[in-house]
């Protein structure tokens, strides 16, 4: 069962973007994000051997959700190479897209970036400072969710952070492996005290290294099955920004949504 939030200001049925969502582990669900993203949802287990879709499948918009393996694990995971393959595909066409966590590594190796595996300074959890640069402003999904949450800057955020930051906005974190080499062309939007490459876009689609759409059960879940964090430590820090990693994933993902001209 996912741990879904209630949606306020629902998309109507009629006025749906179809979009696909590719989800690459059992434990890593759409979340509160089932109950944004509209009904037009179509959910692909590529983890559980349902085929990744060509690109001219995809609907209006393309989803990649995050996953326990790495962003070059092909053998583990043999669909990833599909996977890189439609992101690469969508960003190059115009597909709205958005990848989160691995999704928005494989976005990285897709455009011809890299990720390390198992990167130092370690794995970053918990309730990450996000720090948003001036570009960021200017991104048609991040700028609209930066500008739903004006005012909400977070005074507690390291200064490492935020010193250049337009603004800071907390997010759940759960990642070991990072991005450290973005596509050629790619816009680069924010940045964490631990890893520079939390967001980027890369033609018509946004990568995120944080997880805008897990809630807290979720992220404890993860945290209890990781044995590099102190998992309590992690849990109650999450806990601590809960309502307001809430609201920007609420925002991002509302801005996606409305970001997305639906083609029929």
């Amino acid at each position: 069962m996912l741990d879904s939030e209630s949606s306020d200001n629902p998309v109507a049925p009629s006025a749906a973007p179809r979009i696909t969502v590719i989800q690459n582990d059992r434990d890593v669900p759409m979340d509160r994000f089932a109950a944004r993203l509209g009904p037009g949802v179509r959910l692909v287990l590529a983890f559980a051997g349902e085929p990744v879709p060509a690109v001219a499948d995809v609907g209006d918009a393309l989803v990649v959700l995050g996953g326990t393996m790495s962003a070059y694990s092909d053998d583990d995971a043999p669909w990833l190479p599909a996977v890189r393959d439609l992101l690469a595909d969508a960003a190059r066409s115009g597909v709205p897209t958005l990848g989160i966590c691995l999704g928005g590594q494989l976005l990285a190796v897709a455009g011809g970036g890299s990720v390390q595996v198992a990167a130092p300074p370690g794995r970053e959890a918990g309730a990450a400072a996000i720090a948003w640069r001036e570009a960021a402003l200017a991104d048609p999904v991040t700028g609209a969710a930066l500008a739903a949450v004006a005012g909400a800057r977070d005074a507690t955020a390291p200064t490492a952070a935020g010193a250049d930051a337009v603004a800071v906005t907390r997010a759940v974190s759960m990642h070991a492996d990072a991005v450290v080499e973005l596509p050629d062309g790619a816009t680069w939007l924010a940045s964490s005290e631990m890893y520079p490459y939390q967001a980027f876009r890369w033609g018509s689609a946004l990568g995120v290294q944080f997880h805008p759409e897990a809630g807290p059960a979720l992220a404890a879940r993860w945290a209890a099955q990781a044995d590099d964090i102190d998992a309590a430590a992690v849990v109650a820090d999450i806990e601590e920004h809960a309502d307001e990693a809430a609201r920007f994933g609420q925002s991002l993902a509302d801005a996606f949504v409305t970001s997305i001209r639906p083609t029929s």
